[in-house]
């Protein structure tokens, strides 16, 4: 009853109030305090994962405290090197683990820089052992994280960054050094280098081209944009650099370019550098370029006396092309300058040498052709003779060539071989002619063997054949000869006709008396291949003849002086007589025998004129005696020679006038005098003009000249008379040189002409005489 009263029911409500209360406030404790677990776990959580991420991070932080505190994460310090994080900054340094001395007190310089400038740090460290590289950054920490003015630092393993580094390191150092080798090399080098922008303006050039345009510097060139190669076919060096660039592909050319002042033969190079330029290069080719047209010169004045030889001559290159035939080979082969140009293979030219039938017939040509192919490997010259069907012998040389060509040398021997063949003839004729020879003939050689000898030398001598088969010395065969001499001792004189022949090269003679009668006359004559000649000749008969011969002439000579002796007594008993009736004659011409009739005076006179006439007659025959007799006595007096032919001119006026004919005398005394004697050359010049008024018809001209020569004096007699023909002029001539060796000559022209050239000789001069028919008659006197 009392449960369900008001005022139970309102505590009943009241307690349940409560209690809910009480619960609701249970529950939400319960559940504040399940979420505060949870938020914790959760933050657990979350720091377990940082952690984790903390500890797989590249990067380990380091709180260094403004105390020196420090704290990091246990994985630091195996990078440290240390087994455990240490509490402060100081003991990094673990006594042969950590950081060295020097390291630590880098790091903690710029840790307290840091902590009071709030700069960042960055720096690299290296522990001790070299095995691990670390890259420190750092700044001031969040206060959140550490107040108070802590550093936070983050550290990152930079071993592989490190020996990349190194790496790079050294390969730029050994770039570097490669660079500054490479500058040195092209800086040192001899031949002009240089380098162009992508612009194609020079930036760098070497000490060689500097010098080689002549500029101050590499700066002067480069500002100046001085070019070393000129333009060429209106190219200028930039332009063709520019065009090797657009197509980035080399070039090369050849050109002239100045040089120190010099033209020289350059090779130009240009080399473009991928995006950069282009690179240049000069060789200078002047030596090789002349060497080069040394070579051709070479070259061409070889295959001009190439031409010039007998012997054909084909050449061929290393690719077996002919390349130079000369002329002896065009005109032996019958082949033309224009297929030669062509550069035919060797194999054509066999075959073209065949189908002219230049080769010798083989059986297997084919086979031929190759072995002849194989000369051009040959190590030594090979020869082989070609008898070829017409008649031709060529000796054939191939000769390998250092370049792999070969020469081939075509001898013609045609003519050699008929040569030899008529040799041999000429021999066999020679030994038969030797044979049937009068003459004892014997070559001896130089080293005085007996070389050859004929039958009658054998003969002659009494030597039998195989005594000389043994071509025995010169001295042995004298041995033998000795005694078949009249006078054995004289057998020396034979030796020394060999000697002379064989070693001295004269021709030397002798005579011997042998002691059965015989006379022989032997000689030695030097022969052309240095043998020597002996001949032997039997003139037993012609001694006889000789000495009869003497006799007679003895004889003769002695009636040719006893008939000039008696000439010249005659000449003299002559005289007396013809000078009595001439001054007998000249005494009735006076009229001291009282007056003469005028036919008794024409009588007188002609036996005067008969006087003077016959007194000259003989005078010549006694001056003609006495030349001829060697007895001719002649003054020794300058002579006025042109004063002498006036007078004796005049002396003929009257003569001349008589004959109708007219004389020119030309000269003058400044001709000069001669040494002789007056009256004979007076004889000579009348006897010359005598001759000319009496060949000279009415009305013709005499012309007398005299002259001075350099060394001589001249004096020119000449007619415009009948003149003589050869056969004359013949006769006459023959007749002064017969009268000249004082013999009997036909004496149609009488005493007078040889008269004159006896008395002419005596003076020493010469006397010549011209005449053509119908031309007159020259006769020509020099006087010395």
């Amino acid at each position: 009853m009392l449960l369900h009263s008001p005022a139970a029911v309102a505590v009943t409500v009241a307690v349940a109030l409560l209690l809910a209360g009480w619960t609701l406030a249970a529950g939400w404790a319960v559940l504040s305090a399940r979420a505060r677990v949870r938020r914790a776990e959760a933050a657990e959580r979350l720091a377990r994962k940082l952690t984790r991420m903390v500890d797989e991070a590249p990067a380990l932080p380091l709180l260094v405290r403004a105390d020196g505190r420090i704290e990091g994460a246990s994985r630091l310090a195996g990078w440290l090197g240390l087994d455990a994080m240490p509490g402060y900054l100081t003991e990094l340094d673990g006594g042969g683990r950590g950081l060295d001395a020097e390291t630590l007190a880098g790091l903690a310089e710029a840790v307290r820089h840091t902590q009071k400038t709030g700069a960042p740090l960055s720096l690299s460290l290296v522990p001790r052992g070299g095995v691990t590289a670390l890259a420190v950054r750092g700044s001031l920490a969040d206060p959140q994280i550490a107040p108070g003015g802590a550093a936070l630092l983050w550290f990152f393993d930079a071993s592989d960054s490190v020996a990349e580094i190194r790496a790079l390191r050294a390969e730029a150092a050994q770039a570097h050094a490669d660079f500054s080798g490479l500058a040195g090399l092209i800086e040192a080098a001899p031949l002009p280098m240089w380098f162009r922008d992508s612009a194609m303006r020079l930036r760098l050039v070497n000490t060689a081209y500097v010098r080689a345009v002549g500029a101050a510097s590499a700066a002067e060139v480069v500002d100046r944009g001085i070019e070393l190669v000129e333009p060429m076919e209106g190219l200028s060096a930039a332009q063709v650099a520019a065009d090797v660039f657009a197509q980035r592909r080399p070039a090369e050319r050849v050109v002239s370019a100045t040089v120190n002042g010099q033209r020289r033969t350059m090779r130009v190079s240009d080399l473009p550098i991928a995006g950069e330029g282009v690179a240049g290069y000069a060789v200078d080719i002047e030596q090789m370029e002349e060497l080069t047209r040394q070579f051709r010169r070479f070259r061409d004045a070889q295959r001009q006396m190439l031409d010039t030889l007998s012997a054909a001559i084909a050449q061929f290159d290393a690719g077996r092309n002919l390349v130079f035939a000369n002329q002896p080979f065009l005109r032996i082969f019958g082949i033309s300058p224009a297929w030669v140009n062509d550069t035919p293979p060797f194999d054509r030219v066999l075959d073209r040498l065949r189908d002219g039938g230049k080769l010798p017939e083989v059986r297997d040509f084919p086979e031929w052709r190759r072995e002849r192919q194989a000369w051009f490997l040959a190590r030594e010259p090979r020869e082989e003779p070609w008898h070829l069907h017409d008649g031709m012998h060529l000796r054939v040389v191939g000769q390998p060539m250092p370049d792999g060509g070969l020469l081939l040398i075509f001898e013609d021997q045609t003519e050699q071989l008929q040569l030899s063949a008529t040799r041999d003839t000429l021999l066999r004729t020679r030994t038969a002619t030797f044979d049937n020879l009068f003459e004892s003939l014997a070559v001896f050689g130089p080293d005085s063997r007996l070389q050859l000898w004929n039958r009658r030398f054998a003969q002659d001598w009494g030597l039998d054949e195989e005594f000389l088969g043994t071509h025995p010395r010169a001295d042995m065969l004298l041995k033998r000869l000795a005694g078949l001499l009249k006078r054995p001792a004289q057998v020396g004189m034979i030796g020394q006709v060999i000697q002379s022949a064989t070693l001295e090269r004269k021709q030397t003679s002798g005579r011997l008396a042998l002691a059965d009668g015989r006379h022989l006359e032997f000689a030695g004559v030097p022969l052309p291949d240095g043998n020597g000649l002996l001949t032997v000749l039997d003139i037993t008969d012609s001694q006889k003849a000789e000495a009869a011969l003497r006799e007679r002439n003895a004889a003769l000579i002695e009636a040719d002086a006893v008939k000039t002796r008696f000439i010249a007594n005659m000449s003299y008993e002559f005289r007396n007589p013809l000078n009595s009736i001439g001054g007998f004659a000249e005494m009735l011409q006076s009229g001291l025998a009282g007056e003469l009739t005028p036919q008794a005076r024409d009588y007188v006179a002609a036996i005067l004129s008969s006087v003077e006439r016959l007194g000259e007659q003989i005078e010549n025959v006694l001056d003609l005696s006495q030349s001829e007799a060697g007895m001719l006595p002649l003054a020794r007096d300058p002579v006025d020679v042109f004063p002498l032919l006036a007078d004796v001119v005049r002396e003929r006026a009257d003569k001349i006038g008589t004959a109708g004919l007219t004389l020119d005398l030309r000269g003058s005394q400044a001709v000069g005098k001669v040494t002789g004697d007056a009256r004979r050359l007076r004889r000579v010049f009348g006897q010359l003009i005598d001759n000319a008024i009496a060949a000279t018809p009415d009305g013709g001209r005499i012309l007398v000249e005299c002259t001075r020569r350099a060394h001589d004096l001249r004096v020119v007699i000449s007619d415009n008379g009948r003149g003589m023909d050869a056969a004359a002029l013949a006769r006459a001539m023959e007749g002064l040189k017969l009268a000249a060796d004082g013999r009997t000559a036909e004496r149609r022209q009488g005493l007078g002409l040889p008269l004159v050239r006896q008395l002419i000789d005596a003076h020493g001069g010469q006397f010549e005489l011209l005449s053509e028919p119908g031309s007159g008659t020259s006769a020509i006197v020099t006087l010395p």
